[in-house]
């Protein structure tokens, strides 16, 4: 059974904003229905029982249907990303919707349905009681092609998270991959979005650059790996919505 709400000052931001080009839909990726029930309702459910109301939503694309749907669901805040300049940048959207008493926010996308309260606790606890500057939440997979790869020391702390096009032969063999959902004290999230920057491909700001920033800085980094690696599939195209949606189906057998 899963755990309920947590007492410690805990935040989350579910980044929502995103059109979802590869749904090849004119819908907002978030709003395509899993099981008969759009995709960001099984995220803020979860987000729900861990933050209760200290809830921040980034919207963007279709912001006039996500934001009322989401309302009368639960008791949310919201803030529009008004350009899509990454995830990055969209997390820094959601700063100064965060109430001053909160000490940690966890940082979830709004297209991982199957994620969770169970596993989202377990990585707050992790971060809190180890207390390193970034808890990264990863999976080990057989075939970790499309991940970026986690490379950690041998006490389990992250050294970094390292792309798949920049990665080498040998790194490309790291099973350990990130599933972009992290626990991060509020203070140093404030203080690395400040230094990240678009020198990239995409001209975006990513919000993985978070880690880099706080492995430079030689502060910890913490690694909690899901149990179960389905709570990590991500929903970028509609094979994958028909294979989240199987495994909810499946799981609501008697």
């Amino acid at each position: 059974m899963e755990t309920e709400l947590l007492k410690e000052p805990v935040a989350v931001i579910i980044l929502a904003a995103g059109k979802g080009t590869r749904m090849k839909s004119d819908r907002a990726k978030v709003l395509h229905p899993v099981a008969g029930r759009p995709m960001i309702l099984y995220v803020i459910d979860a987000a729900v029982r861990i933050a209760d109301k200290d809830v921040v939503v980034v919207i963007g694309t279709q912001s006039e249907e996500v934001r009322p749907l989401v309302s009368a669901h639960a008791d949310v805040d919201f803030v529009v990303q008004q350009h899509q300049l990454g995830t990055g940048h969209a997390a820094m959207c959601a700063l100064p919707a965060l109430r001053e008493y909160v000490e940690h926010v966890v940082i979830l996308c709004g297209d991982v349905p199957l994620i969770t309260t169970e596993t989202l606790n377990r990585l707050i606890h992790a971060h809190i009681r180890a207390n390193p500057a970034v808890t990264v939440l990863g999976a080990r997979i057989e075939d970790p092609t499309g991940y970026g790869r986690i490379k950690h020391n041998k006490e389990g702390s992250v050294e970094r998270i390292i792309e798949e096009a920049d990665a080498s032969d040998e790194e490309k063999r790291i099973n350990t991959v990130n599933t972009g959902i992290y626990c991060v004290s509020k203070e140093f999230l404030e203080a690395a979005l400040s230094m990240v920057d678009t020198n990239n491909a995409q001209n975006e700001m990513y919000l993985t650059d978070i880690v880099g920033i706080a492995a430079e800085a030689e502060q910890k980094i913490g690694l909690v790996l899901c149990r179960d690696n389905n709570e990590m599939r991500g929903v970028n195209t509609k094979k994958d919505l028909e294979r989240v949606e199987a495994i909810i189906r499946c799981n609501e057998k008697p």
